[in-house]
Order: C-alpha cells, then sequence, then structure tokens
C-alpha cells in the first residue's frame, strides 16, 4: 500500500512538473513573439523619427532664410529694387539703359 501511494505520488509530481514546464514554454514562446514585435515597433520609430529629424532641420532652415528675408524686406536697398522693377521709379539723375533683344 505504501508502495501504491508513493507510485501515485510520483505520478502526480511528473503530471505536475509537465503542466509546469508546458505553462512555462507558453509563456517563453509569447514573450519572444512579443519582443520581436516591439522590436519591429522600435525600429519603425526610429526611422520615423529620423524623418521628422529632417523634417525639423528643413524648416529650422526655411525660418532663418525667411528671417533673412523680413531683415532685406527692411533695408532700403530692397525698396530700391522694388521701386526700380514693378514701378519704373529712378533718381532724379539717374538714366535708364533698355535694350530690345526682341527686335
Amino acid at each position: 500500500m505504501a508502495r501504491r501511494v508513493a507510485f501515485r505520488k510520483r505520478r502526480q509530481n511528473r503530471l505536475g512538473m509537465a503542466l509546469v514546464s508546458f505553462v512555462v514554454l507558453i509563456l517563453m514562446a509569447v514573450m519572444l513573439f512579443k519582443g520581436r514585435e516591439l522590436k519591429l515597433k522600435q525600429e519603425e520609430y526610429q526611422q520615423r523619427e529620423t524623418v521628422l529629424q529632417a523634417q525639423i532641420e528643413e524648416e529650422h532652415e526655411r525660418t532663418r532664410k525667411l528671417t533673412d528675408y523680413e531683415k532685406y524686406t527692411k533695408t532700403d536697398k530692397f525698396v530700391e529694387e522694388i521701386a526700380k522693377e514693378k514701378l519704373g521709379l529712378l533718381y532724379e539723375n539717374e538714366i535708364l539703359f533698355r535694350s530690345d533683344i526682341n527686335k
């Protein structure tokens, strides 16, 4: 009888160990799958960050150019150029020479 009890306990222990091992293996498989998924997302986010960083740099450059242009528009040289080009105005003693290329 003691032998049967010992056999039963061993059998139950083996079954319990097998179930625990099975659960651990399933957990490991799930963790590996999720880990790979997270790795792919991380790579995607890094690529996106690189693209966004490039866009930020482009916008900084554009802002710098606009600031420079704004400063330029406040100068007398800009006003003179616009007056000559758009309005056809000249200084008092200035003579305008035109070349008729389309003749």
